[in-house]
């Protein structure tokens, strides 16, 4: 199943670290966790937290230690499809997290959200359309929908960026069904 995932972190520096992860299944179940760091972790940025909100004392009175969240991940999240819309970050996060717990930082991966949506996209339009016309309306609906569902900015924080990406996900989808259905009745 899709998974759509999302993390905040300590900063955008080279030691940053994970510190809150969501994710959102396709069927709408989701989680959310701040992360309390793992001892070496020890990088911050005071304009990062500026902009998620969460400070180091949240972390340690309310986070759960990092090696649970990471078994938690690696328990719910094996074998399903996981998206994130900025893998390249996500991806490393993701991975300081499981090598920090002991996992090969390979255990869970990440793809690009873009990719499931153009996916779902030509799964409903390629049965419908001429080959020459299912790329240019793919590219149109994801024109129309480039800025998620609401068209709103990230809210920085884990669980709203996870669930837009799924909204985002669940608009281009519906956005297909609609012109196909429109191919359909065209005479």
């Amino acid at each position: 199943m899709l998974v759509f995932l999302d993390f905040e972190a300590s900063s955008l520096g080279k030691h940053s670290y994970p510190i809150e992860v969501a994710w959102i299944f396709a069927d709408g179940r989701s989680e959310t966790h701040l992360i309390r760091p793992a001892p070496a972790w020890i990088d911050w940025d005071e304009e990062a937290q500026a902009i998620h909100g969460i400070t180091r004392e949240t972390l340690a009175l309310h986070g759960t230690p990092h090696d649970l969240i990471a078994q938690r991940m690696i328990d719910q999240l094996t074998g399903h499809d996981l998206l994130a819309s900025a893998p390249s970050w996500d991806g490393k996060w993701l991975s300081a997290l499981l090598r920090a717990a002991g996992y090969p930082r390979h255990s869970l991966r990440l793809r690009r959200t873009a990719e499931a949506l153009r996916e779902c996209a030509w799964s409903i339009l390629a049965p419908k359309l001429a080959d020459e016309d299912v790329v240019a309306a793919i590219e149109a609906i994801l024109t129309r929908h480039e800025n998620g569902a609401s068209g709103e900015a990230p809210a920085h924080r884990a669980l709203p960026d996870a669930q837009a990406d799924r909204a985002r996900w669940l608009a281009v989808c519906d956005a297909a069904r609609e012109v196909a259905a429109a191919k359909v009745g065209d005479p």
